[in-house]
């Protein structure tokens, strides 16, 4: 039994038994992967999968423990090989991050800019998804990290660590009748009218959606999207009001775009790092969260992650009274 022949068997797993997709995740060869499948079984004396004709059909009752072991196995050959990384310094690796499309869009380049000056060979692969997806991609292993943010409670799964906090603005074309008003907004202005916000705003928790039925309204949704730059755009096209995460606000949106006094409408949002408790965190992942959030210890992520998580993690800054404007120069994590 090798490493190489378990990774073997979870990617078919995962491949829902298409041999074809599950060779090309690994960058083997079809017959190569089966040949290997073939000697596995015949080691362990029983079959992993049912087949029907020359194709898989489920997974055996004995291929699932199998299959749920090998998972664990290839977990802790992968922490090996990190915590041998970390130790001889290597700067070389791969770091998957699963976020959001605003996260991805207007929080990250600059900080992975930075992160790959402080380590030029990494390579930086980016999952942006909608924040229903985001947690899923995680949990299922096929990201180092996850970025998402809450209105409540940190995310349920991995090590939550807290990075800043934003709010939502609010905004209009600037011959919009609400750019007119001289006085914070209230819901009430919102009934009513087209609203132009994220897609998760469709959702019946979405905590947007409870502000308008704490009013006993429901939220009158002209378009969503998982883009905030398409937000705007179609704000622009006359569509509606625009709701979306300050960070997605640039200066130039000001030539045309009018942002209401919405303070204290909507719940403010804690956007996390959320990490795999059963992964060693490589030195470059850590530097990655000192660059999003300066105010954290790397040594306490890595504490975190032994099961040594601090009694309170620092109060997250708010995004707008970051002096930099998106990241702070961080030393390499040795």
């Amino acid at each position: 039994m090798t490493l190489t022949q378990l990774r073997y068997l979870v990617a078919i797993s995962d491949a829902g038994l298409n041999i074809t997709q599950a060779a090309e995740h690994v960058h083997a060869t079809q017959p190569g992967l089966s040949k290997q499948l073939k000697q596995l079984e015949d080691e362990l004396g029983f079959q992993l999968f049912a087949r029907k004709g020359k194709s898989l059909a489920s997974v055996t009752p004995a291929g699932q423990q199998v299959i749920d072991r090998a998972r664990m196995i290839l977990a802790e050959a992968r922490n090996i090989r990190a915590i041998a990384a970390n130790l001889r310094g290597d700067q070389e690796g791969e770091l998957a991050i699963t976020t959001t499309h605003t996260q991805a869009r207007f929080v990250l380049p600059s900080a992975i800019a930075e992160l790959k000056r402080l380590y030029p060979a990494i390579g930086v692969h980016l999952k942006p998804h909608g924040d229903a997806q985001v947690m899923g991609l995680f949990e299922r292993g096929e990201a180092d990290l996850a970025i998402i943010s809450t209105t409540g409670t940190a995310p349920g799964d991995g090590v939550a660590v807290p990075l800043f906090r934003w709010r939502r603005v609010v905004v209009v074309p600037r011959a919009h009748a609400l750019a007119a008003l001289r006085r914070p907004l209230a819901i009430e202005d919102l009934i009513g009218q087209p609203l132009v916000s994220y897609e998760s705003s469709l959702r019946p928790e979405s905590s947007l959606r409870r502000v308008f039925e704490d009013a006993g309204a429901t939220p009158n949704f002209a378009c969503t999207s998982r883009d905030a730059d398409l937000i705007k755009t179609y704000v622009r096209a006359g569509l509606g009001v625009g709701i979306f995460a300050e960070m997605a606000l640039a200066d130039e949106d000001a030539r045309d775009l009018a942002v209401l006094d919405a303070a204290g409408l909507f719940p403010e949002c804690t956007t996390w790092l959320v990490l795999r408790r059963d992964r060693v965190l490589r030195a470059y992942a850590a530097s990655l969260a000192g660059l999003i959030a300066p105010q954290l210890d790397p040594r306490d992520l890595q504490r975190a992650l032994n099961g040594e998580a601090p009694a309170a993690w620092p109060q997250p800054p708010y995004w707008r009274d970051r002096a930099d404007g998106g990241y702070a120069p961080a030393a390499r994590v040795a």
